[in-house]
């Protein structure tokens, strides 16, 4: 006898689908713990409380905000507080933390992703740095990398999303490096791309974000290239765009929990670096960057399959060169 799936009161010998992990989302009727623990693992069972999947893009003095369930072009947040030219995002479900910028003595903002408003100072990095990789799961924001006056750098620091307070040192990156990207799962954090002090490089590296520790091989991406973005679900790190012998539109992905070379995943809709990431934990968006000249592209994936980008809309950041070198995060990312 066939397994039959009550659906708006009717008696169906085909489960439908439930539209989304929104408390609101369509999963009427009467469903076996089997199917529930099935569209969980799809990232589409609806989760009470989950109301809202917005990620955040943050540059200059300006944060834009997109809805990642939808599309469409970006709308104003507030400010960014102090003024951050070229930071990186982190985040867990209720913060989205900023940071940091060379020019910036307090060099770490936040906010509170549901609320609209402008930034907080959140506290300091262990130095002035800027060009950083960045990376959370619900508990930790990490950074990584980064450029001082004296150069490169490869020290690994970390706070406690829920509170403030300056950052605390982690560990060492493998080697010197600086615009780079990160993305996690709950508990491994990946940092790929940069520039070391030879070349754009290819290497791909991960620490387990509750430990503290130098960081570890993982494989190596498709193209060595530096300012790439990046986004992830519980199980896929996804890298997109940068500059390695001219501006890149490869996306590549790695399994998180394994180790590995990367895989050709896509392409996006324009090739360029400088570009931001963030995700839920079924849909990547990619934003921003520079072609030569500044862009508002954005543009989006279906994290566990394969193919090439789509576009979702405009990013309105609007300072001089805001599009380029942008931090993102959201509340919702494969960290949480």
């Amino acid at each position: 006898m066939a397994t039959s799936s009550w659906n708006a009161g009717i008696i169906r010998p085909v489960a439908v689908a439930p539209a989304g992990p929104l408390q609101d989302g369509v999963a009427s009727g009467v469903w076996t713990l089997d199917q529930a623990t099935f569209w969980t693992k799809q990232g589409l069972w609806p989760t009470a409380g989950n109301t809202l999947q917005r990620g955040l893009f943050g540059k200059s003095d300006d944060i834009t905000y997109i809805s990642i369930q939808s599309t469409g072009n970006s709308t104003d947040f507030g400010n960014l507080q102090p003024n951050m030219a070229q930071n990186a995002g982190c985040a867990s479900s209720t913060r989205g933390l900023f940071g940091t910028d060379y020019d910036t003595p307090t060099s770490i903002a936040y906010v509170t992703i549901a609320t609209l408003g402008n930034s907080v100072v959140f506290g300091n990095t262990l130095a002035r740095i800027e060009r950083l990789a960045a990376l959370s799961n619900e508990t930790r924001g990490i950074w990584a990398g980064g450029s001082q006056s004296i150069g490169r750098v490869n020290v690994i620091q970390y706070v406690t999303i829920a509170s403030t307070g300056n950052t605390t040192d982690f560990g060492d990156l493998t080697t010197v490096l600086d615009n780079s990207t990160g993305c996690a799962s709950t508990t491994r954090g990946i940092i790929g791309g940069g520039e070391n002090d030879v070349a754009a490089t290819n290497v791909i590296q991960y620490v387990t974000i509750a430990s503290t520790g130098n960081a570890t091989d993982f494989g190596d991406l498709t193209l060595a290239r530096y300012q790439p973005a990046s986004c992830s679900s519980n199980t896929r790190g996804v890298f997109a765009g940068g500059f390695g012998g001219g501006y890149s539109n490869i996306i590549d992905y790695v399994t998180i929990a394994s180790t590995g070379d990367a895989t050709d995943f896509g392409d996006l809709t324009v090739a360029r670096y400088g570009l931001a990431g963030c995700s839920s934990p079924t849909r990547g968006v990619f934003g921003g960057g520079t072609t030569g000249s500044n862009s508002n592209v954005m543009d989006y994936i279906t994290i566990a399959t394969t193919g090439n980008a789509t576009d979702f809309g405009d990013l309105t950041l609007t300072a001089v060169g805001a599009n380029n070198i942008v931090g993102a995060c959201s509340n919702c990312h494969g960290g949480l």
